[in-house]
C-alpha cells in the first residue's frame, strides 16, 4: 500500500510543521492542522501560499500532541498490509512526519518518489482541483501523478472529506 505524504510548514530555516497530509492508494486520506505553531515564525511565501488556504476543515484543527495521536490512530488501520510504502516528494516531509511521531513509523518504508512523479499528470489535476501549496490537495495531486492507470474520473471526484 502506497501513502502518500505532503506537508506546508512555517520556514526552510525555522522550520515547524503547519499541516499533514496522507492519501492512500485505496483512497482512505488523513489531514491535520496545527493550531499551536508560531505564525509569528513563518516565511512570506507561507503566509502568502499556504496560510490563506487553511481552515477549510475546521474539524480537522489540533495542537501538536492530538494531531500525533491521531496520526498514530490513522495509521494503525494499515496495520496487516504485506506492504507499506510512505511516499513523499521532498526530503523535508519525511522529517516532519518523523519528528511529529517521534521517529519512523514502525512497519513502514519511505520512498522518495520525486523522480517518479509525472508532472502533467500532476498539472492536470491541480488545472482541475487548484489548491497548491495546501498540504491535502498536494498529497492527492502526488497520488494520481504516480498513477498511470488511474482513470479520468479521479479528477472528477473533486475534493472528498479527509479522513
Amino acid at each position: 500500500m502506497r501513502v502518500f505524504v505532503d506537508t506546508e510548514f512555517t520556514d526552510f530555516i525555522d522550520c515547524d510543521l503547519v499541516s499533514i497530509a496522507l492519501v492512500a492508494d485505496d483512497g482512505r486520506e488523513f489531514y491535520g492542522e496545527r493550531s499551536d505553531y508560531d505564525r509569528a515564525s513563518c516565511s512570506e511565501f507561507t503566509r502568502a501560499a499556504v496560510l490563506s488556504q487553511l481552515g477549510q476543515h475546521p474539524e480537522r484543527l489540533f495542537i501538536r500532541d492530538t494531531l500525533r495521536a491521531a496520526l498514530i490512530e490513522w495509521l494503525a488501520g494499515f496495520d496487516g498490509e504485506p506492504e507499506r510504502l510512505l511516499c513523499f516528494d521532498y526530503g523535508g516531509d519525511w522529517e516532519l512526519l518523523c519528528d511529529l511521531l517521534d521517529g519512523p513509523p514502525e512497519g513502514w518504508q519511505a520512498l522518495n518518489v520525486a523522480g517518479l512523479l509525472d508532472r502533467h499528470r500532476s498539472e492536470a489535476y491541480y488545472r482541475a482541483h487548484g489548491g497548491r501549496h495546501h498540504a491535502l490537495v498536494d498529497a492527492r495531486a502526488n497520488r494520481y501523478a504516480m498513477d498511470e492507470d488511474e482513470p479520468a474520473r479521479s479528477l472528477q471526484r473533486g475534493r472528498s472529506s479527509a479522513c
